[in-house]
């Protein structure tokens, strides 16, 4: 390796030596070896610090950090990040699993578009045995050159793991990384896609792992599942919670490197897609279950989001 690695894997987790093993094996055997791996431990209660230390000691592309208390799932994302060191970056999570040259053939796709801001492969879902359980399409227009297209696509289109692509690090800088309002994992996908445009290596070589424990399942309500990315949202409104969401997208756009053309066809976009989902009033209960909960909000409360009352 390197003195200075050429691509940083960061590795956020809480709690994870059930499959943590399996994917720094997954992680360590790949075929492309320049990189160093980044781990957050979030104050983690059981034996992932044993681990992690066991494997540091094995591995010296490996940098371990303890958190004193948990931070939330959001932080210790963009502590990982903060924390490297590489031209090119990818989060990878504790319980996945991932195909030997995936980060090869990722990074040659890259060294071959210089203009693609991320690359990742087709994905599969896998059990907790590692068993393949189905094989996920990919439908979006995220290769397109055109910036409103790419963001068009990911507000009405669901499908992909983009956010665990290998990404130029001098790009995701760009973003505001990770945020803690309701589906930030989407925002952020969105962020980087307005700086360019995405590539992907034509086979499954991405393995997400669905299991009982993983944060989905084991957060069924809004505020739950914000309070997971952050504790400090525990004290916010599920109202507050997902009109954050909407402001997300409206914030990048006037961050991102678009022409003033290229910015009113974003916030056109995000008009439809805003008054196309509205969310009902008997959803905006403070224990609104995750799976009920639309994907937007209405222009009326993002209008209440702009003049401060969130709630």
């Amino acid at each position: 390796m390197n003195a200075v690695p050429r691509l940083s894997i960061g590795l956020p987790v809480y709690n994870g030596e059930k499959y943590l093993a399996e994917a720094l094996d997954a992680l360590l055997g790949q075929t492309y070896a320049d990189f160093e791996l980044v781990i957050s431990d979030n104050a983690s209660t059981d034996g992932t610090e044993r681990i992690c230390r066991e494997y540091m000691a094995r591995d010296p592309r490996i940098r371990y950090i303890r958190q004193p208390v948990n931070v939330g799932a959001s932080p210790n994302h963009n502590v990982v990040f903060t924390e490297s060191r590489g031209e090119l970056f990818k989060w990878a999570s504790y319980d996945d699993l991932y195909a030997r040259d995936l980060l090869e053939r990722c990074i040659a796709a890259l060294d071959e578009t210089p203009d693609a801001v991320l690359c990742h492969s087709w994905s599969a879902i896998i059990d907790e045995a590692g068993d393949i359980v189905a094989k996920v399409g990919y439908p979006l227009t995220t290769d397109s050159p055109d910036p409103v297209e790419r963001f068009r696509s990911l507000l009405f289109d669901v499908g992909g793991d983009d956010d665990y692509g290998v990404v130029r690090a001098d790009v995701l800088r760009k973003t505001a990384l990770n945020e803690s309002f309701y589906h930030a994992d989407r925002t952020i996908v969105a962020d980087i896609a307005l700086h360019g445009r995405f590539i992907h290596v034509p086979a499954s070589l991405f393995f997400r792992r669905d299991h009982p424990d993983s944060a989905l399942r084991s957060n069924r309500t809004v505020r739950s599942w914000c309070g997971n990315l952050d504790p400090r949202r525990r004290k916010h409104s599920t109202v507050r919670l997902l009109v954050e969401y909407p402001l997300g997208y409206v914030r990048m756009v006037f961050r991102a490197p678009l022409t003033a053309g290229q910015r009113a066809r974003c916030l056109w976009q995000l008009t439809r897609w805003m008054t196309s989902r509205v969310v009902p009033p008997s959803m905006r209960r403070q224990d609104t279950p995750v799976e009920q909960v639309s994907e937007v909000v209405s222009v009326s409360m993002v209008v209440a989001g702009q003049s401060g009352r969130l709630g």
